[in-house]
């Protein structure tokens, strides 16, 4: 259904720290306190004004305006998610949503955003069939919710009470006059922010080297000035650090093999070891800003992996390559507000940053199954062979780390998926988003972004399901190029 009334001013994006998405009670209802409607039987245009400046989406509270001369609970429904600032249904070919699921996308984002306290103007306006989505919303959520009404007659006031009744909604505490609704609405919230964040800047690194591990770090200091060696330094330290703790914290040492005098073969890493590895692959280039940083990284980590006689072999044609940090993009607070406003769905915005933090392809992506994301949404695991092979035996599973900024859309659409009819946990999280030709260019015209996975031809698997590592059976090594403490290095 298309919307073309403007977004108001209190539209903002997904809490920094948002709020688990398990359904409260319905006891927390009642604890959020009654109903306040508050009947403004002066119409004075001030109460309008001071409930819109007491928005305050950042800290859990919006400001429902409901587009007048329509009676649809999906039109009251977009006007709530366009309170919540998902506003990107205003354009022609813009995915339309019904009733149904638009307010399943109403309770996801208000559990997602961390939503607890809600203003709905004009109320006298409302249905029945309104008021029950609202109450519904209320038991779903949660959230303390004040209404708003123009009712000067008494008759007016008792009708509106009769329709709260019809939709089950007993428990309103009056509050009556301009004065005594504009005390009960409260203060204009403090420092609150209009607009998208600002873009993000990060210093560009030279182009990456070719150099393996062993030479990796003396090649950058020989070639880069003092500055943009302290920059890739600071990755390479950065990996080199990181791989150290995850070898320490997750793999056990391998079962010393037995002296015989001559050096044993080197070990590979089992099925689990390698899921962990490539868990790990992940996490660590997940954020990375550009290809450069990402060597930079893995050749860090491959160097504190020596240290503790553990090597790791990465492709030759890693920069060619697919996957996290090569065909990705940061999910920056801009990048996480323009997914959020551009595309209401929680499904839609959920599959188009998966795109971005996976950078892999749409046919392996859309492979995930709503169980194949852990409860803290931390991670996405794709078991791709299993489903191709079924009865083969298991081989390692695809796994992709989740951003914390993209957590908030991961836990809206598995809540979305979940409320679904007929849905259980084998069942594709991202349905029906990447489909055909047609459809996956509606959804990244919806969303404003560009993709670097889907420009690239794909030629083999991503980069970190192909890294490989091995156990050297020997006595600790120090890393080819650090030093002790990682100091300078000279040629």
């Amino acid at each position: 259904m298309t919307m073309t009334k403007p977004a108001p001013a209190t539209a903002g994006g997904v809490s920094a720290h948002p709020a688990s998405l398990t359904p409260p009670s319905p006891s927390a209802a009642e604890a959020a306190g009654p109903v306040r409607l508050l009947l403004d039987t002066e119409d004075d245009r001030a109460v309008h004004r001071a409930a819109c400046r007491w928005a305050d989406p950042a800290r859990g509270k919006i400001t429902v305006d409901p587009t007048p001369h329509t009676t649809s609970p999906a039109y009251l429904a977009l006007d709530v998610l366009r309170a919540l600032g998902r506003s990107g249904f205003s354009h022609p070919e813009a995915e339309r949503m019904s009733t149904d699921p638009a307010w399943r996308a109403v309770i996801c984002w208000s559990l997602a955003a961390g939503v607890r306290e809600v203003i709905v103007l004009r109320a006298h306006l409302l249905t029945v069939e309104r008021l029950r989505r609202l109450a519904t919303w209320r038991t779903e959520t949660g959230i303390r919710l004040i209404l708003v009404a123009h009712a000067p007659e008494p008759a007016g006031a008792r009708r509106l009470m009769e329709h709260f009744a019809d939709a089950q909604l007993t428990d309103v505490a009056r509050v009556r006059g301009t004065a005594a609704a504009l005390a009960a609405i409260g203060p204009a919230a403090a420092d609150r922010r209009v607009g998208p964040p600002p873009l993000d800047h990060v210093p560009p690194l030279p182009a990456a080297l070719r150099s393996s591990v062993a030479v990796f770090r003396a090649e950058c200091w020989r070639r880069q000035n003092g500055a943009d060696f302290a920059r890739t330094d600071g990755q390479y330290r950065a990996g080199y650090a990181a791989a150290r703790t995850w070898l320490a914290r997750t793999l056990p040492p391998p079962d010393d093999a037995e002296d015989t005098g001559h050096p044993a073969e080197p070990t590979a890493f089992g099925l689990h070891e390698t899921e962990a590895l490539r868990l790990f692959l992940a996490r660590l280039t997940v954020s990375s800003p550009s290809r450069e940083h990402t060597v930079a990284r893995i050749r860090g980590a491959q160097a504190g992996l020596l240290t503790r006689s553990v090597l790791l072999n990465v492709p030759d044609d890693l920069t060619r390559r697919t996957g996290p940090g090569i065909t990705t993009l940061p999910l920056t607070p801009r990048a996480v507000h323009t997914i959020t406003t551009h595309l209401p769905n929680p499904l839609r915005a959920a599959a188009i940053a998966a795109l971005l933090f996976t950078g892999t392809t749409t046919s392996l992506l859309a492979m995930t199954q709503i169980a194949g994301v852990d409860e803290g949404t931390t991670r996405i695991t794709i078991d791709r062979e299993g489903r191709i092979n079924v009865g083969a035996p298991p081989t390692a599973r695809h796994l992709y780390a989740i951003p914390p900024r993209a957590r908030p859309l991961l836990r809206a659409a598995l809540e979305f998926r979940r409320r679904t009819p007929r849905t259980a946990p084998g069942h594709g999280l991202f349905a029906n988003c990447f489909g055909t030709t047609l459809r996956l260019k509606a959804l990244l015209a919806d969303s404003g972004l560009a993709v670097p996975a889907l420009d690239h031809p794909h030629g083999g698997d991503d980069w970190h399901t192909a890294a490989h590592g091995w156990y050297l059976h020997a006595p600790t090594l120090p890393a080819p190029d650090v030093l002790p403490r990682l100091g300078p290095v000279h040629p």
